[in-house]
C-alpha cells in the first residue's frame, strides 16, 4: 500500500529519533512544507532540534503541534518487525513512533499541502510547532519555542497537538485540557540509632507515617466538569541503611499530584507545608513543577474538531482531560486554544507499537476537515 502520508509515515519512522534526536525528521517535514510557501525556521536549544514553520502573516493563527523524537525501543529482539523498518502488515504500519506520533505528524504535513492545494487563498495563518524533545526533560524544546514566540508577540489561536487520543476508535476522544503535575520530595529527619535503644534514636519513618496518613486523607478539591478530583499518590520511600537492627536517620518520600484548574500549584505547596508542620518535625522539602493543567471548553478549534469528526468518521467524540501530560500545557499558556488528537492509544511506548494505515488516512482527512472548519 502507497499513498503520500503512508510514505512520509513510513520514511518518518525509518529514522531512529530517540529522545532527544531528530535524526533528519524536521527537514523531511520542512521540505514538504518549503514547496506549498511555508517560512522555516530551524531553533536549536543545547541538544534538542525544534522546528517553527508558518505560512501567512494574518490572523487567525491556527498551529499543529508534536514531536519527532521517540521513547527507546526497548529489545528491539522482541519486536515482530524491526522497530525502524516501518512495514505495513495486515494493514497495520508498525515501527517505533507509528501511533506516538510520527503517524500524526505525516497526516497533518499531507493535510495541509491537500487543504493549500485546494484553498491557496484561505484565511488567516498556518504554523507547525516540532521539537524532538518532547518523550525527555522538555526542557530545551516546545518551551523554548514558545519563549521565542512570546519574545515578539506571536501567538497562536488554535492549536491542535497530534498525540495519540483516541481509545479504541479513531477520533472517539478528543483531549481538550490536560491535568496539571506537581511533584513534591519530602525528607523527613530523625535520628540514627541501633533499635535495641530506640531511646537514644528518633525514628523519622515512624515519624512520616501519621503525616504520609494526613495527606493521603485530604480532600484537596472536587474537580469540575472536565476534571476529576485532584489525586495524591506516594510513588517513592526510600529510608534505611538495609541492616535490620539499625534505626535510620532519614526517609525520603517522593510524590506526585495530579491536579485540576480547580487548584493551583501554590495551594498544593501550602497545604502540604501546614500539615508537615503541625506534627513538629524537622523537614526538607523541595518541588518540581511539571506542568499546568489546561481546558479548553469551548470555542472555535473545539468546535470545528468535534464537526470535523462527525463529517468524516460519523462519530459524537468525547472530549476528556485524563492521561498524562503534554506540550500542549506550555501552548495552552500563551492563551491560545489547545486539543489534542491523533490516532488510537493502545500500543504506544510498547514493543510492536502500530496504527492501522486506514486510521491515517482517515485521520489526514479529518485534519484537512478542520483546516476547512477553522480557515474558510
Amino acid at each position: 500500500m502507497t499513498s503520500p502520508v503512508i510514505n512520509l509515515a513510513q520514511a518518518l519512522i525509518q529514522k531512529p529519533s530517540i529522545t532527544p534526536l531528530d535524526e533528519g525528521c524536521q527537514t523531511l517535514m520542512a521540505e514538504h512544507l518549503t514547496k506549498i510557501g511555508f517560512n522555516i525556521e530551524n531553533l536549536f536549544f543545547v541538544d534538542t532540534q525544534n522546528m517553527w514553520a508558518r505560512k501567512g502573516s494574518q490572523a487567525p493563527l491556527f498551529c499543529f503541534a508534536g514531536h519527532t523524537d521517540v521513547v527507546p525501543t526497548g529489545p528491539q529482539s522482541e519486536w515482530k518487525i524491526p522497530p525502524f523498518n516501518g512495514e505495513i502488515k495486515d494493514g497495520f504500519l508498525h515501527g517505533r513512533g507509528a501511533a506516538d506520533m510520527k503517524g500524526s505528524l505525516a497526516a497533518m504535513v499531507i493535510a495541509t499541502e491537500r487543504f493549500v492545494t485546494k484553498h491557496p487563498n484561505h484565511k488567516g495563518s498556518i504554523a507547525f510547532l516540532i521539537t524532538s524533545d518532547e518523550e525527555g526533560p522538555f526542557i530545551n524544546g516546545t518551551t523554548r519555542v514558545i519563549d521565542v514566540l512570546e519574545s515578539r508577540n506571536e501567538k497562536m489561536d488554535m492549536c491542535l497537538v497530534g498525540e495519540p487520543s483516541s481509545t479504541t476508535t479513531l477520533g472517539d476522544v478528543v483531549k481538550n485540557g490536560r491535568r496539571g503535575s506537581l511533584t513534591g520530595f519530602l525528607t523527613i529527619k530523625g535520628v540514627q540509632g541501633h533499635v535495641a535503644y530506640p531511646n537514644l534514636a528518633l525514628n523519622p519513618i515512624h515519624l512520616a507515617a501519621p503525616i504520609i496518613e494526613e495527606l493521603t486523607q485530604t480532600h484537596w478539591d472536587s474537580g469540575n466538569e472536565f476534571f476529576p478530583a485532584t489525586s495524591f499518590q506516594i510513588s517513592n520511600i526510600n529510608g534505611g541503611t538495609g541492616a535490620g537492627n539499625v534505626i535510620p536517620g532519614s526517609v525520603e518520600i517522593q510524590f506526585n499530584f495530579r491536579f485540576s484548574t480547580q487548584v493551583t500549584m501554590e495551594i498544593l505547596q501550602q497545604k502540604v507545608n501546614d500539615i508537615i508542620l503541625q506534627h513538629d518535625v524537622k523537614y526538607e522539602l523541595n518541588w518540581i513543577k511539571n506542568g499546568l493543567p489546561f481546558l479548553t471548553d469551548s470555542g472555535p478549534l473545539v468546535d470545528a474538531t468535534v464537526k470535523a469528526i462527525k463529517k468524516i468518521q460519523g462519530l459524537d467524540t468525547s472530549l476528556e482531560t485524563s492521561g498524562g501530560t503534554s506540550d500542549g500545557r506550555f501552548i495552552a499558556q500563551t492563551g491560545a486554544q489547545v486539543i489534542e488528537l491523533g490516532p488510537c492509544n493502545a500500543t504506544i511506548h510498547k514493543i510492536d507499537e502500530c496504527v492501522k494505515t486506514d486510521d491515517l488516512e482517515i485521520l489526514t482527512d479529518i485534519y484537512e476537515q478542520i483546516l476547512i472548519e477553522t480557515l474558510t
